[in-house]
């Protein structure tokens, strides 16, 4: 009984309770749209983001990590928005005058703006005995005084308030959207002191009279109240936020005629849901503002913006003498209770009570339960389409540790890569985008997406991952980890930040040049990799598609190998594969494209057309001689270089940059018959990767050792020179104050 009792007494609190809050709370923005930017309330018509604001004027952008509001056309930063004052609070320069260290700035120009300086703002100027005076341009070349204020002099004063005594005030016209504040000295005392004045809310300087005013000085800016009005065509300014035709007859819906253009030759009826309009004239032109109904508050600008005031929950209560209070829309009633209302209200208070909690309860169960299903009935079906069975398989076997690679999710992916955004994209190739992202812990990543996948390029797919988990090697683009649970399968690879070989040679960087020294070391670089590729994992890898777009260059312009996505592992006991052709034109092994058999000896080709690359600043394919240009035929780099070798013009085709007569044209000739033997048909005559890399490493060694010998003669020379002076100066390349670029790149 006691248990009825209570359960009796709590249905009737719900029931009384139900009722004072069916008002949906309003949101002050449009739908879909920020209504915060910080601390700031940012409220219809003034919007952040496309379809959020009335018109370009009431656009604000949130910057500064979402903290800061400024208005987009104006530049103005945003402090506060009142739509019931049609104001907002914005920072004002402070304008300095023989100020060290302080800079000259005149307050914003709101001509043509729908904006203007507010009249709850004060002049204030604060200096020894002078003369401030406010020059209003109205747009023009003549200015003209005003206003203006005047300061006495004295050395005494404790500036706690603005007296007139170091700091005058004044009130400014109406109408106000442009000046300028200028300075003159009541005495020749004073015509150097520093002075300075300002536009501020009248209430933010009356509340800083309780400390030492001169310390506004240390600012930069104020705040200052600025008027913001409506001109526009009315029907084009509300869009879906005015309700033009009446579908209900409502005492709560407000109706007023409202010009619907600035000339306010034609009227309309137009009706806002508990709210109205009001239009008036300002200097010749239709302004308008918008107030929620009695009884209601909220925005006024938007359909259903103002919301009912719920009277019965106000304190102190509205209904006296023990009266119970009844909500009713923009109103409310008070009556004497008796037993039939009890009881209807007990009813009502059940009835409702079992209609919340199913209203409640029902819909978030069943849409979490089916989410729940369908998230992992979709994450399953991706798993198995995107190679998910064929990877587990290679994580049962012994040969591969692919156990050590990341599984990423693809909310990670998403927000490291804002949505896989179009200006995120670093690259895009036949096998998927890459996309440049930062993870949770700060760390900078490649994010390749693959293309759609078909059978065969999953196999391609679990491959490239495969393969690059077995590899560990600096020169080698390192794989962190792979997403399988998405539509098409997402690799995750460390950030190389300084794009690809192919643009280094191509497209010259001026903090970076592309010296003779640079391209031997990056030629080293790659054909160690390579040579690992070959002879130092467990099991052989072929690259197959080895090319200068495929070598990345990091922070140091180091070569990294990049896209295994074609590559393949061998077998110990077996020389070549037999696979469709795949490969770029200008860098396919001839043997392999007509015999489909590739061996190691094709990517040692390929390589040798990088080395062509590099010797002649060319591109591989589309290369024309001189003597050709005329006749508009091009040949292919390869040919025309080994042509230029076997006639022994090989100082025809090297790229001009790189030769230092008489010093590197011995090294510059080995590369280039390194090359040459590279290049070779028979695929049988080519050197092995492995002493490609030993004969490079040889001639890297010799420019270095060719190097250091240099630099002693030049500082033996130096001493010798310097004896006479009884000086010794000793120079080191530590010591010159000279910074490699490569070791100031920045990361991102």
């Amino acid at each position: 009984m006691v248990l009825l009792q209570f359960l009796l007494h709590l249905l009737l609190l719900c029931s009384i309770h139900i009722p004072a809050s069916t008002a949906i709370l309003s949101s002050i923005a449009k739908l879909n749209c920020p209504t915060q930017c910080g601390n700031i309330s940012i409220p219809y018509p003034f919007g952040i983001g496309t379809g959020c604001y009335v018109d370009e004027w009431f656009e604000i952008l949130c910057l500064n990590n979402n903290t800061t509001a400024f208005l987009n056309r104006t530049k103005l930063e945003v402090l506060e928005i009142s739509l019931q004052g049609t104001t907002l609070v914005a920072k004002n320069p402070i304008t300095f005058s023989n100020c060290s260290n302080k800079q000259t700035i005149q307050s914003p120009n709101l001509e043509g703006t729908p904006f203007l300086y507010s009249q709850s703002n004060r002049f204030t100027a604060l200096s020894c005995g002078a003369l401030a005076l406010i020059k209003s341009s109205g747009g023009g070349s003549d200015e003209s005084t005003v206003g203006g204020c005047m300061s006495v002099c004295d050395e005494n004063s404790i500036h706690t308030s603005c007296n007139g005594m170091n700091c005058c005030q004044t009130t400014i016209p109406s109408h106000l959207k442009a000046f300028n504040t200028t300075f003159e000295a009541i005495e020749a005392e004073t015509r150097e002191a520093c002075k300075y004045a300002f536009m501020v809310d009248k209430d933010w300087i009356s509340s800083s009279s309780s400390r030492n005013l001169s310390s506004i000085s240390e600012m930069d800016y104020v705040p200052v109240v600025i008027d913001w009005e409506l001109y526009h065509s009315t029907s084009e300014l509300f869009g879906k936020s005015i309700e033009t035709n009446r579908t209900t007859e409502s005492t709560n819906d407000y109706c007023d005629k409202i010009s619907v253009s600035d000339s306010g030759d034609s009227e309309a009826d137009i009706c806002i849901r508990n709210s109205y309009c009001e239009t008036f004239s300002v200097y010749n032109r239709s302004r308008i503002q918008c107030f929620c109904g009695e009884g209601f508050e909220g925005n006024p600008y938007l359909v259903e913006g103002c919301q009912d005031i719920n009277e019965c929950e106000v304190k102190p209560p509205v209904c006296m003498n023990n009266d119970k209070c009844e909500n009713r829309p923009g109103t409310y009633r008070c009556y004497s209770p008796n037993k039939k209302s009890v009881l209807k209200t007990v009813y009502d208070g059940i009835v409702n009570f079992m209609g919340l909690i199913f209203l409640l309860a029902s819909p978030w169960w069943i849409k979490n339960a089916v989410r729940k299903r369908s998230r992992k009935h979709l994450k399953e079906k991706f798993f198995k389409r995107n190679g998910g069975l064929l990877l587990q398989q290679q994580l049962s076997s012994n040969q591969t540790n692919v156990e050590k690679t990341k599984l990423f999710n693809s909310k990670e992916l998403e927000k490291a890569t804002n949505n896989f955004s179009t200006k995120r994209i670093l690259g895009q190739g036949g096998q998927g985008t890459v996309y440049k992202g930062m993870l949770a812990d700060g760390k900078i990543v490649a994010v390749k997406k693959s293309k759609k996948v078909t059978e065969n390029k999953v196999v391609e797919f679990i491959n490239e991952v495969v393969i690059l988990s077995q590899i560990n090697h600096r020169n080698v683009v390192k794989l962190l980890g792979c997403c399988l649970e998405t539509e098409v399968p997402i690799l995750v690879y460390e950030f190389i930040p300084n794009g690809t070989l192919f643009d280094y040679i191509h497209h010259h960087n001026d903090d970076f040049p592309l010296s003779w020294e640079t391209r031997l070391r990056i030629a080293v670089e790659i054909a160690g990799a390579i040579s690992y590729l070959h002879s130092s994992v467990s099991y052989p890898i072929y690259h197959r598609d080895i090319k200068s777009t495929n070598v990345l260059l990091d922070e140091k312009y180091r070569a990294k190998i990049a896209d295994f996505g074609t590559s393949r592992t061998v077998p110990i006991d077996k020389t070549h594969l037999t696979t469709l052709v795949h490969g770029t034109f200008g860098y396919l092994d001839p043997e392999y494209f007509q015999s489909s058999r590739f061996t190691d000896k094709s990517d040692v080709y390929s390589f040798g057309v990088v080395m062509v690359e590099l010797l002649t600043g060319q591109k591989p394919i589309s290369m024309k001689s001189k003597e050709e240009e005329e006749e508009e035929e091009a040949r292919s780099l390869t040919k025309y270089f080994i042509e230029c070798m076997e006639e022994d013009r090989l100082f025809d085709i090297v790229d001009g940059g790189i030769i230092e007569k008489g010093k590197n044209d011995e090294e510059i000739k080995g590369v280039a018959n390194l090359a040459k033997r590279c290049l070779n048909l028979n695929g049988r005559n080519r050197p092995t990767m492995k002493e490609v890399a030993m004969e490079l490493e040889s001639i890297h060694k010799s420019v270095k050792a060719q190097q250091n010998f240099q630099e002693v003669e030049y500082i033996r020379n130096k001493r010798t020179e310097t004896c006479n002076d009884v000086s010794i100066s000793v120079w080191s390349s530590s010591d010159s104050g000279y910074t490699s670029s490569i070791d100031v790149v920045p990361l991102l």
